[in-house]
């Protein structure tokens, strides 16, 4: 089993190191560096079966000269040129020294170490590799610390037992599949090309195993109800061929849906590949919600008979939950982290509140409070009418939690989280509230504001939004005329006439004026309103309550409140905040 990897000037990666098990659970956003750290795993593979294909049993020379990869070899890492697997691009870097008056250069090596333990005996096994031009590098084994001298290093024994074999995501499944080699098979599934090899892998366990294809197909009827019939080779046209039924029809594997494919890719895989430490990138991919869960159990339950490490790359939160309580999880958030220790404050912060939401609050730095996803769509509103730029930005991908008009829950949540995330910064955001803003939303990182109107809808009830909606077909089509000029002023006309009928039943009710800051107009105003005013024009009504926000993109800007602004700014500095101490805590 691997334990632990080292890297150093991959990629994205500056150094890192991950701290690795029995199964493992990469999690974090696109970009964030998961799949590469499955292909500095992959890399280190490769480097290693290279050097002891050429060097083993062999006298290593005094001068280190490395054993050569082609990038053609990295069939799990695909690049155009060599050069993109080095951090940055930088292969080379000046030196202090000056030869022949010119300054020289040295070569910026990635490292990677690996350490693992086999048959209770732990082992380390580091190999560098030097940039030789676009198409290939060389790689050897590493100058470790405690060796003095480097040429008479080893590759450990373990190490040579080592299996590592990477599953990119399903692409889809070829309407025909042609009998491959186990080394073609590996190219293509290095490179992406899944939607070719799935019979292949199902026609290798069924040829050499029988009972690991019995057992696939059990997981498969438990999971889909489907029953995989047995691949067939057909030497006339050197295809294979194979269907699966779904009650009494017969059906060609290619009619099923991505999410039984991704399933039987990843099981075959498995099967195919006992004893092997798999590297699976996003094995979520293509299924729901039910079937991630169930998914990663299975994965898991089969790695375990089956002999294999899985190290899994994902970003999805059931597969977080999932792997939190019993698994090891590795956070790509800033530096590469575990967040599963259970002896961590972590743990015992967020049983109750959740590890995406751990994930999310690391992720952002801070967490803005609302009564619901209305109420984000208005301030978004607002913020692209005044071109508030720094709200855009800081409201595009939020993390964001719908709390109702409950200031209890927003603190219960936050301080929750605060407990595991000392920099974590919040802002909450209330419609007005009888006895105003509780003393534990004034302080210690979570800001508490509240609406002077009744709720936020007030801040766009004007008969100037109203009547540009009745002028236009749609909140984001309200640039300009979409109707002829006597249906404009037919659809005017009627909302002019609803507003006032409207407003005079409030006055008689006593509930005084929609324009009053006290009133609650999305209740009292707008769906009466509504109501009537589709009525008039003769159409069903079209604007239901949960609708309203749209009208926030018709007010005029002149008409935004100036503490429609302040609350904006607030939201800007809290995520500015955030973003300090973020990247104070990531320096570290």
């Amino acid at each position: 089993m691997l334990t632990k990897i080292t890297v150093r000037n991959f990629k994205r990666f500056e150094e890192i190191e991950v701290e690795l098990g029995n199964h493992v659970v990469f999690i974090g956003p696109n970009n964030s560096g998961k799949t590469s750290a499955l292909q500095a795993l992959a890399l280190w593979d490769v480097g290693l079966k290279r050097w002891i294909e050429k060097r083993k049993g062999k006298k290593t020379p005094e001068k280190r000269s490395g054993v050569t990869i082609n990038r053609r070899d990295l069939v799990s890492v695909p690049i155009p040129n060599a050069n993109l697997l080095w951090r940055d691009l930088h292969v080379r870097v000046r030196d202090a020294k000056i030869v022949d008056g010119k300054q020289s250069t040295k070569n910026v090596r990635i490292d990677i170490i690996v350490e693992g333990v086999i048959e209770d005996k732990e082992w380390r096994c580091g190999l560098e590799f030097d940039y030789a031009n676009e198409e290939s590098f060389y790689c050897r084994p590493l100058r470790l610390e405690e060796i003095k001298k480097p040429e008479r290093m080893d590759i450990p024994p373990q190490a040579e037992r080592v299996l590592v074999a990477f599953l990119p995501p399903m692409s889809g499944l070829a309407a025909n599949e042609t009998r491959l080699d186990p080394g073609a098979i590996n190219v293509r599934i290095g490179e992406g090309r899944t939607a070719e090899v799935l019979r292949n892998l199902c026609y290798k366990i069924h040829s050499e195993n029988n009972e690991r294809w019995n057992r696939l197909v059990v997981h498969i009827r438990s999971l889909f109800g489907s029953d995989l019939d047995e691949p067939v080779y057909v030497p006339e046209r050197g295809e294979i061929v194979m269907s699966y039924r779904e009650k009494d029809t017969r059906l060609d594997l290619s009619c099923s849906g991505r999410g039984l494919q991704q399933t039987l890719l990843l099981l075959a895989y498995m099967y195919a590949n006992p004893n092997t430490v798999l590297l699976l990138d996003e094995p979520d991919a293509h299924l729901e919600i039910l079937r991630q869960r169930q998914i990663y159990q299975i994965l898991t339950d089969v790695g375990r008979e089956n002999g294999n490490q899985v190290i899994a790359a994902s970003h999805s939160e059931v597969l977080l939950n999932e792997a939190a309580d019993r698994d090891i999880v590795i956070a790509f958030v800033g530096k590469p982290h575990r967040i599963d220790d259970t002896a961590s404050q972590v743990l015992k912060s967020l049983r109750d509140i959740g590890f995406d939401h751990y994930y999310l609050a690391e992720q952002t730095g801070w967490v803005l409070y609302l009564e619901g996803s209305t109420d984000l769509a208005i301030l978004r509103a607002f913020a692209e009418i005044l071109g508030h730029q720094g709200a855009i930005k800081a409201l595009e991908r939020p993390f964001v939690r719908y709390v109702g008009n409950q200031p209890n829950d927003a603190s219960k949540h936050f301080y929750g989280l605060r407990e595991a995330l000392q920099y974590l910064a919040g802002i909450a955001i209330f419609d007005k509230l009888e006895k105003g803003i509780p003393d534990d939303l004034r302080e210690n990182g979570l800001k508490g504001l509240m609406w002077k109107r009744r709720e936020i809808e007030n801040y766009f009830c004007y008969p100037e939004t109203l009547e540009a909606y009745a002028t236009a077909t749609s909140a984001e089509q309200a640039a300009g005329p979409l109707f002829a000029p006597a249906e404009q002023n037919r659809r005017l006309q009627a909302m002019q006439d609803s507003i006032g009928e409207v407003e005079e039943a409030l006055l008689t009710l006593g509930k005084g004026s929609p324009w009053d800051q006290d009133t609650k107009v999305s209740d009292d105003f707008f769906v009466p309103l509504f109501k009537k005013y589709f009525k008039k024009i003769g159409l069903p009504n079209m604007m239901a309550k949960s609708n309203f926000h749209e009208l926030a993109r018709l007010v005029p800007v002149e008409k935004i409140d100036q503490e429609v602004k302040n609350v904006l700014d607030a939201i800007v500095d809290t995520a500015r905040e955030a973003s300090k101490h973020f990247n104070s805590e990531n320096s570290k």
